[in-house]
């Protein structure tokens, strides 16, 4: 944890105590980094089987007069604690495949903007010029590539 750049917290959406576990990691990571905010992601797995949903739906027991308003209010508890953490909130699908790339890119993005600000914030100076206008194109490219650092799967 000490030696990470940014986290992606999984969990799965059929299992309630994953979720709770999740929360408390992201706890130790703040503490451990010693920061009000670190990169993470929050990722709620297995959104093939939401037939198995444990982790709810906002909204879902709320049944309005009015369909569209319910439709716009019903956001998952993982997006819910995403907003509140001020991360992004992705849900995928091993066994589809579907989102999982999405999340890791996601993952690269919000370490490379954490530590844009953090160089920033830091009396970093800012790279002008033409080689600076080659190193912004390049940064942007390497932003669609997402392919800039190793991760560590726990």
């Amino acid at each position: 944890m000490r030696t990470g750049e940014g986290f992606l917290l999984v969990y799965s959406i059929t299992s309630r105590a994953s979720f709770e576990e999740v929360m408390a990691y992201q706890k130790t990571i703040l503490r451990v980094k010693d920061r009000d905010y670190f990169p993470m992601i929050l990722v709620g797995n297995k959104c093939d089987l939401t037939h198995e949903r444990q982790v709810s739906r906002a909204g879902e027991q709320e049944q309005g007069h009015n369909r569209l308003t319910t439709q716009l209010t019903r956001v998952t508890e993982g997006e819910a604690i995403a907003r509140q953490w001020g991360c992004p909130f992705i849900e995928t699908s091993a066994k589809s495949r579907l989102n999982v790339d999405d999340a890791f890119y996601e993952t690269v993005r919000e370490i490379r903007r954490f530590n844009r600000e953090m160089s920033a914030s830091s009396g970093g100076t800012a790279k002008g010029g033409a080689n600076g206008q080659f190193q912004k194109m390049q940064h942007d490219q390497d932003e669609k590539d997402a392919g800039c650092c190793s991760c560590t799967v726990m």
